[in-house]
């Protein structure tokens, strides 16, 4: 074995030989705590039951002393409420005493005599007869049955007292022998129990200890104050205690039970209990916590778990120092292989999220590139085809690597979402602008630029968010008009402003990042705009990948051997429309009236008629157009305002187009977000389905407001 190995076993040697000292010593100990926690159990509830019985020997002493002069006065019944009152205010804790006379002892009194002394707030009230109010026999209750069957003093089970103070009350009773040997009555005392609570969970063990006091049968009497950390631990240990299926363990050279628990929030606990000698025959129980008991033992285990693990950090920092090198050596070839690993896997869905050569169209020739100056960046572009409009965007986030990739994959994807429910421009910037200020932190912008063209005219709506001016090029280079917007992701109330041009057949926008114009020599020279003009005047006729390859040459002659510095980003957009002979065109005016869709649906046949279009194909034209109609006519015009809607039908010899032209208030059913036709009609949103309908039956769909007008074109393909 070398070194290395032999170190080791060493240290694990010593190791299992300190914890095994550690846990022998740790077992012993904790058995002496339990030893002495039994003990302290057993004085605790020892003293608690001199504490109860002595309160219980008071009250049997002050109505045994008085049992002589009660026999006396059953001669005349007038004279008891004296001795009554005298005996409730011998104690605080005396609520009541009275005597229930045999009943008919008395034979100008009522069957059932009782006359009672309570001790309430406003003094010693005292009651002739408490028998008579509300049906009191009692004659049916346990103070009165047990001594007069037996003969001999009685403890109640504690209850409620229902009569006069409805605290909980026990009553002792003893039984009354007048002169001629005869049972005359009972004599009780009723003791207050309101008390107990206090008086025994004064003074515990442990913080979280508790005293419960219970009858003979386990039910509860006294418990611990709600205010309690643990009271609602107290209801699982009486459960245990009545449960004769639980084992207790009975405390050695005692008569004392023990149940170890487990309470609901998963700690150990335990509950002590034994029956109070003499009569009543109640129960004193203890509840406390291992958490509690043994925390100095926890404590000393963990300061000497620490101190054992300092020692072993010494003694492996000394071992570090000689294997370190290797080890690090190591790591940092791990770190550095993971790491690229890493970046290689963000750069690859960096360049998966960029649009890939499949977004093809007549209109148009698009060419794009990204050259990022790290592994991965921060600058984006993207396009997409949606109801005959090319939507594209170009952007270039503050800051370099990881955290600026990381914000520009947000904005592309919000880019993406928006754009395909959104077709102006100025309204996606804005909401992406909104997305991106929430939770920016980092004070992190974006530069973006986001351009809609109209493929059918040529149109183009953009909006710039402090992005490089694009080029527009025609037969020169010049700079597109850009309003002065800020970037994203510095003020979420900012208002972007969109903006309106036409390209003409053979127009190419070039967008691109300050990668392009920023790039430097080794002299820290700038390859700038005029150089970027002046290579788009050599290549006016280019298409747009041929003018990306000449700028990408350019610049890299111009920065020669020099590090790229900035990520560099280009997008370039030709218009090229294809013209085809018109070999129909048919229009129809009607106002916006549903009572002329009938004509319309004629108008729509006539044309498939003409151009023989099958059955089938007729059929699908005229609900598309039936259904485009019917909602220009809903919600363009206000109600009760009349206004004229033009159909114009256009066939070439690849298609047909419908364009529906009205001067009502602007509306695009193209915006509208597609149907999920899974949900049924009660999840499903209210509208929608026209629409639907209208993209299933036509090739496109394209609207534009033009000149205050609303210009919506359906192009069915042959």
């Amino acid at each position: 074995m070398n070194r290395r190995t032999w170190i080791t076993l060493i240290i694990v040697f010593a190791a299992l030989l300190l914890e095994l000292f550690s846990w022998a010593q740790y077992y012993y100990t904790k058995q002496l705590l339990e030893y002495e926690l039994e003990k302290k159990a057993s004085i605790e509830m020892t003293m608690k039951a001199i504490l109860v019985k002595s309160m219980l020997n008071t009250t049997e002493q002050v109505l045994n002393s008085h049992v002589t002069e009660i026999t006396k006065l059953t001669k005349d019944p007038d004279d008891i409420n004296d001795a009554l009152r005298t005996i409730v205010e011998a104690n605080d804790y005396f609520t009541g005493v009275g005597l229930a006379f045999v009943p008919g002892y008395y034979e100008h009194h009522d069957e059932l005599f009782e006359p009672w002394a309570f001790n309430t707030k406003e003094g010693i009230q005292v009651r002739n007869n408490i028998a008579m109010r509300g049906g009191h026999d009692y004659t049916k209750f346990k103070f009165y049955s047990e001594p007069i069957s037996t003969g001999k003093p009685y403890w109640s089970d504690p209850y409620i007292d229902s009569v006069e103070t409805h605290s909980l009350i026990t009553t002792y009773s003893v039984p009354i022998i007048d002169k001629k040997g005869q049972k005359a009555a009972v004599a009780g005392i009723d003791l207050s129990l309101e008390w107990l609570s206090d008086s025994l969970n004064n003074r515990h063990m442990y913080p979280s200890s508790y005293c419960l006091l219970l009858t003979d049968d386990a039910e509860l009497i006294s418990q611990p104050a709600k205010s309690h950390a643990r009271y609602k631990d107290f209801d699982d240990a009486i459960k245990l205690i009545k449960d004769s299926t639980r084992r207790a363990r009975v405390v050695a050279k005692s008569k004392i039970k023990v149940i170890e628990f487990d309470t609901e929030d998963g700690k150990e606990a335990r509950v002590f209990f034994h029956h109070m000698k003499g009569n009543p025959h109640w129960m004193i129980a203890v509840v406390c916590y291992d958490d509690e008991v043994y925390a100095g033992l926890n404590a000393i285990r963990l300061r000497t778990g620490l101190l054992m693990l300092l020692g072993f950090l010494l003694l492996g920092y000394i071992i570090y120092r000689f294997l370190r090198n290797n080890r690090k050596m190591a790591q940092n070839e791990l770190e550095h292989e993971r790491l690229n690993t890493e970046l290689q896997v963000a750069k690859r869905i960096q360049s998966e999220m960029l649009p890939h050569d499949d977004v093809t169209h007549d209109n148009f020739d698009i060419a794009a590139s990204l050259l990022s100056a790290r592994e991965v960046g921060g600058d984006i572009y993207d396009y997409f085809l949606r109801d005959d409009k090319l939507f594209f965007c170009i952007g270039d986030a503050s800051g370099k690597g990881v955290a600026s990739a990381l914000i520009m994959s947000v904005t592309h994807s919000m880019f993406r979402s928006f754009g395909s429910r959104e077709s102006h421009p100025a309204r996606i910037m804005q909401k992406i602008n909104q997305a991106v200020c929430h939770g920016n932190d980092s004070s992190m912008f974006v530069t973006f630029f986001i351009g809609v063209l109209d493929l059918p005219t040529g149109r183009l709506q953009y909006c710039n968010a402090g992005h490089d001016t694009p080029q527009l090029i025609d037969n020169k280079a010049r700079d597109l008009d850009v309003k002065s917007n800020i970037p994203l992701g510095v003020d979420i109330d900012w208002f972007y402003e969109g903006q309106l041009a036409e390209l003409n057949p053979g127009n190419t926008l070039l967008l691109y990042t300050d990668g392009l114009t920023e790039a430097m020599d080794a002299k820290h020279d700038q390859f700038g705009l005029q150089r970027v003009k002046d290579t788009i005047e050599q290549h006016l006729e280019d298409a747009p990948q041929q003018l990306l390859d000449a700028l990408h040459a350019m610049c890299s002659e111009f920065v020669g051997g020099a590090e790229q510095s900035d990520d560099l980003t280009m997008l370039a957009v030709k218009f090229t429309p294809k013209e085809e002979e018109t070999i129909m065109h048919r229009e129809l005016t009607i106002d916006n009236s549903l009572s002329h869709v009938p004509s319309v649906n004629d108008f729509v046949k006539s044309v498939g008629d003409e151009l023989k279009l099958s059955k089938n194909d007729s059929q699908n034209l005229k609900l598309a157009i039936e259904e485009a109609v019917v909602n220009v006519i809903n919600y363009t015009y206000p109600s009760g305002e009349k206004g004229d809607i033009n159909i114009e039908a256009t066939a070439t010899a690849t298609s047909l187009k419908f364009k529906i032209i009205d001067t009502g208030v602007a509306f695009a059913p193209t915006d509208a977000p597609d149907v999920d036709t899974s949900l049924t009609a009660e999840e499903r949103q209210i509208g929608g389905l026209g629409i639907f309908l209208v993209r299933q039956l036509m090739d496109t769909i394209n609207y534009e407001r033009i000149e205050g007008k609303n210009v919506l074109t359906l192009t069915k393909k042959y």
